[in-house]
């Protein structure tokens, strides 16, 4: 007698008949996930929740009454229970990631289909279950620049060395705790973080308006230099490349690459490929393997690399394969990756 797969036991909240409508139906034809209820408003989910007993669910970012936020602050201290935000191009998706949503998927528009859109909503649906809900560090409301230490003092030149960062589920968080703790002479940083093209440029100008570096969406050519954080673009692969005497950024469309666009991997081989100057390389939380073999390429020539500990990840996958090849040379949790990278930084020697 066979044993049946345990079924992933969803709840979708959505105040929009027709959004819960195309969520419960183009999910039936993954036999890993139940939609096991559903609920039109935050208090109506706040009802439901002991009876349905979901392992996932997914929430409208904007309802009536209780926002998508207000409501992710208040569950969960309850509820500790992996959330998927469903929203539009909005930046108040990163409130609610800030606040503890594990991930967000992009509504279906004119230029996404309904059948995208499910595939990559029962995607995160798989890794959600699998996430971590852990309790975010108390934020003190200090501005950016007082939680960062002081100045670095380099004992190089800061455009001799490129920091090179990749991350996923549960990543925009993870990689803000790093950014926001580093001085604003930090050496160049070049980021990779899985999202749909669009809310990485609000990611970015999320990110310069909270950290002492210059943070933007990276576009092709731009210069790699002290105080700048580049992210990739959503749809295009970033590699870093050399451009007359600087170092600077390729952004091009192209296909997935370990399951990916824009890939870790394919940003952390450039840099172990056409880097030959000093390098860091730091691998955050998220599901599967992106970046780990990239890593493990840089670290064999010579970079300094940084893997996020179990702990703090939301999903102990991409840093854990990272660290079980040898890729990972120090581990530490997001809260202490900055101060990691500032002692090495501080110890570098012309």
């Amino acid at each position: 007698m066979s044993v049946g797969v345990k079924k992933i036991r969803l709840m979708i909240v959505d105040d929009s008949m027709l959004a819960r409508r195309i969520i419960r139906e183009g999910l039936r034809s993954y036999a890993n996930i139940e939609v096991v209820g559903e609920a039109t408003s935050a208090m109506d989910a706040r009802k439901k929740l002991p009876q349905l007993r979901p392992d996932v669910m997914t929430l409208d970012v904007e309802m009536p009454g209780m926002s998508g936020i207000e409501f992710v602050k208040s569950i969960l201290p309850e509820y500790p229970i992996p959330i998927i935000l469903v929203s539009s191009l909005d930046l108040r998706v990163f409130d609610a990631m800030a606040v503890g949503a594990v991930d967000f998927v992009r509504k279906p528009d004119k230029s996404t289909s309904n059948e995208k859109f499910i595939r990559a909503l029962a995607n995160k649906i798989s890794i959600a279950s699998c996430a971590h809900v852990r309790r975010l560090p108390v934020r003190n409301g200090a501005p950016a620049g007082q939680q960062a230490g002081a100045a670095l003092s380099l004992h190089t030149t800061a455009s001799d060395i490129i920091i090179g960062l990749g991350a996923s589920t549960g990543g925009t968080e993870a990689t803000l705790e790093v950014i926001k703790r580093l001085p604003a002479n930090t050496p160049g940083i070049v980021v990779v973080q899985h999202m749909p093209p669009g809310f990485t440029k609000m990611y970015a100008e999320r990110l310069d308006r909270t950290c002492p570096m210059q943070v933007k969406e990276a576009q092709n050519g731009d210069i790699i230099e002290r105080g700048r954080v580049l992210i990739a673009p959503g749809d295009k692969q970033m590699r870093v490349v050399r451009q007359g005497a600087h170092y600077a950024v390729s952004c091009q469309p192209g296909a997935k690459v370990s399951g990916h666009c824009p890939s870790v991997d394919v940003l952390f081989r450039s840099m172990a490929q056409s880097v030959h100057c000093r390098m860091v390389g730091i691998i955050m939380t998220g599901m599967g393997r992106d970046g780990a073999e990239g890593l493990l390429e840089m670290r064999k020539r010579g970079a300094f690399t940084i893997g996020q500990d179990k702990e703090s990840s939301v999903v102990y996958g991409m840093p854990m394969v990272a660290y079980e090849i040898g890729a990972v040379a120090q581990q530490a949790s997001c809260e202490n990756i900055a101060g990691v990278l500032v002692r090495h930084l501080e110890s570098i020697r012309t």
